[in-house]
């Protein structure tokens, strides 16, 4: 199945400087206009294995399901955001049965979880999911906006008005999540719809970048358009290493460069018979 947008993707994951292992995991799926990111968490390689699980699980569901949307609807998916929205959080639910069951039967990764985000984009539209504290923003020339909200206690404490947003990232608590995948039988998904535009960039990251650069630093670089979205992808995660690197780091960009359906896809073929 091709997606219907014109897309750009570029991805990287990093250890970091303290940190002996990398526990998170990232996947794309570009002919499917699909993302997904994972920071796991547990003991001794626990959180490599769920993060893996995630991600594994969460692109196969997507994948076999888009196709079966796909060919119910005769190769098109507009107008059909709740089966679409339905299967994201069907696909990140599988993973949580998957990790959950692991836990079980393996006593040394009892516990583990993480963190997921994933992202869709079809036509104008951007369906993103996630449990967690892994975040997703979008650019638009001249404004950064995170997409996401953090399921964290920190996030709690600035909704309550007792930490300001400003000290947030000095907070000791900054890295307890309130929802993760993988660590109970049942998980709550939260997922929204956006409209994108040609020239959105959106990153998709885990919380070793976003708690290493401020948001004005992401911007910077995120405004860079003289450079690849590889190389920009690259410098994000340099610069979190030039921070600290105190955790693993990982990122994906996504650069949207038409809303209009692409040639080779079925959509983009009929447009073109009618012309």
């Amino acid at each position: 199945m091709a997606n219907n947008v014109g897309l750009e993707f570029a991805a990287k994951t990093d250890t970091g400087l303290v940190r002996a292992q990398n526990e998170d995991a990232i996947a794309l799926s570009p002919d499917y206009g699909f993302a997904v990111l994972a920071d796991g968490m547990g003991g001794y390689n626990a959180g490599e294995v769920a993060s893996g699980i995630a991600i594994a699980t969460v692109r196969q569901s997507m994948e076999e399901g888009l196709d079966e949307l796909q060919g119910h609807q005769g190769g098109l998916l507009t107008n059909r955001p709740k089966q679409i929205q339905q299967l994201m959080i069907d696909s990140i639910r599988r993973a949580n049965a998957a990790i959950f069951d692991a836990a079980k039967a393996e006593p040394a990764c009892q516990g583990m979880g993480t963190t997921v985000v994933a992202a869709l984009f079809h036509h104008d539209r951007l369906m993103l999911a996630h449990v967690g504290d892994s975040r997703a923003y979008r650019f638009r020339p001249g404004e950064l906006l995170q997409l996401t909200r953090d399921h964290s206690l920190l996030q709690e404490q600035i909704d309550a008005g007792l930490i300001s947003p400003e000290w947030a990232r000095f907070s000791q608590n900054k890295n307890l999540v309130t929802r993760a995948v993988g660590v109970g039988p049942e998980v709550e998904v939260e997922i929204h719809e956006h409209l994108v535009e040609a020239g959105d960039v959106y990153l998709l990251c885990s919380d070793g970048l976003s708690d290493m650069l401020l948001p004005e630093e992401i911007e910077d670089l995120l405004a860079n358009q003289q450079t690849s979205l590889e190389q920009v992808c690259d410098a994000l995660v340099q610069r979190a290493n030039a921070n600290g690197g105190h955790d693993n780091i990982s990122a994906i960009l996504i650069r949207v460069r038409s809303t209009v359906a692409e040639p080779d896809s079925l959509l983009g073929r009929i447009l073109g018979w009618i012309k």
